[in-house]
């Protein structure tokens, strides 16, 4: 049981890691809205955690 509980801490950090990266502050915070939300079972904050992650990974609209 604690190799599968490291393996899931690493792969948590890991994540968060690459979402920073990627996304900056903004999708730490959309994932940190996701992730509060889903723990206190709260679906409003959830909903907005994932609306922002969705906003951040489809980009700017292109307009031509």
């Amino acid at each position: 049981m604690p190799a599968i509980a490291l393996l899931s801490a690493v792969f948590v950090v890991g994540f968060e890691q690459l979402v920073q990266w990627r996304y900056g502050p903004t999708g730490i915070l959309g994932l940190l809205l996701l992730t509060v939300g889903i723990k206190a079972k709260n679906p409003t904050c959830s909903s907005i955690g994932a609306v922002v992650l969705a906003l951040l990974v489809a980009g700017p609209a292109i307009s031509s």
